[in-house]
């Protein structure tokens, strides 16, 4: 009887032996297995510091609500905040990530047998949005293949305000398909961009190798950041940041990682405002105050 009574004991003190080896239920998950969707919470603190910020700078540059969309997801506490996170917008040349996706997804093995010219290409092309060589990469796979490999990774979703669109070559070009619900040429979520650098970080668009070589391509450090927006208003601190913008007479958007030593996020602001460049520049230093200043 007392032996078996110890054997109980035991039995019942391993998770604990084990640290946890057991989930608990309510055990935070590591970025690796991360998952963001349309059930995933914002944290109501990081949530009320972005609003804040979001309404002082608005109320700055004269924006409404309807002008903008913001997400930021911390990549170290995974805290997230989102602002009009599923509203579709005309999205310039933001969707150029898109392109960059479908590139590896369609020719595959090119993660290991890319040669010199291509990788520069499509850095000019994520890096500093040439619509040359997105327009050269958009022709050679074809509109409909890349938003099929879009939409494999969910990154547009018509049943949930849409996402990630590429309906027309950049530059010059007759052919062009508008997304289901906005008709837009170029568009883009805040949700789904946050997704697309999240599933990059964690290695899960076309494999790890792939993925490792698109943020490489993002970095590009052979190829100048344009000095605007996240870029500009980042500039002298102790920060590295890949990222895509876009713009269109008055769309002005920005998204990126962006890493410090104490510090690593994704932050996305879609406008649509005259002021929407100043207002991304604000955007980044206040959002990178308020997270430089979290333990």
């Amino acid at each position: 009887m007392q032996n078996s009574i110890l054997l109980l004991l035991l039995v019942a003190a391993i998770p604990l032996l084990t640290n946890c080896a057991i989930p608990c239920p309510d055990a935070k998950p590591s970025l690796e297995n991360f998952v963001l969707d349309y059930n995933t919470p914002c944290d109501p603190h990081l949530q009320r510091q972005l609003e804040a910020i979001d309404t002082g700078l608005r109320e700055k540059h004269n924006m409404t609500t309807a002008q903008t969309a913001v997400g930021v997801l911390d990549l170290q506490t995974l805290r997230l905040a989102m602002i009009h996170p599923d509203r579709i917008e005309y999205a310039a040349s933001v969707p150029k990530v898109g392109i960059l996706l479908a590139y590896f997804a369609l020719n595959p093995g090119a993660e290991t047998n890319l040669d010199t010219a291509t990788r520069h290409e499509l850095g000019l092309m994520a890096k500093i949005s040439s619509n040359e060589a997105a327009a050269k990469f958009s022709q050679q796979m074809g509109l409909t293949n890349i938003q099929q490999v879009l939409n494999s990774y969910g990154l547009y979703d018509a049943g949930h305000g849409g996402g990630i669109w590429v309906g027309k070559h950049y530059g010059k070009s007759t052919e062009r398909i508008g997304d289901p619900l906005g008709n837009n040429s170029h568009a883009a979520t805040v949700r789904q961009l946050l997704r697309f650098y999240l599933l990059l970080e964690q290695g899960k668009l076309v494999s790890p190798h792939a993925s490792r070589v698109m943020l490489e391509i993002f970095d590009s450090p052979d190829i100048p950041h344009d000095n605007h927006r996240f870029v500009k208003s980042l500039e002298g601190r102790d920060v590295h940041i890949l990222r895509k913008w876009g713009e269109w007479e008055d769309w002005h958007h920005d998204s990126a990682i962006i890493t410090a030593p104490n510090r690593k996020y994704i932050l996305v602001a879609l406008t649509r405002h005259p002021k929407g460049a100043q207002y991304l520049e604000d955007l980044a230093a206040a959002v990178d105050n308020c997270l430089h200043a979290t333990p």
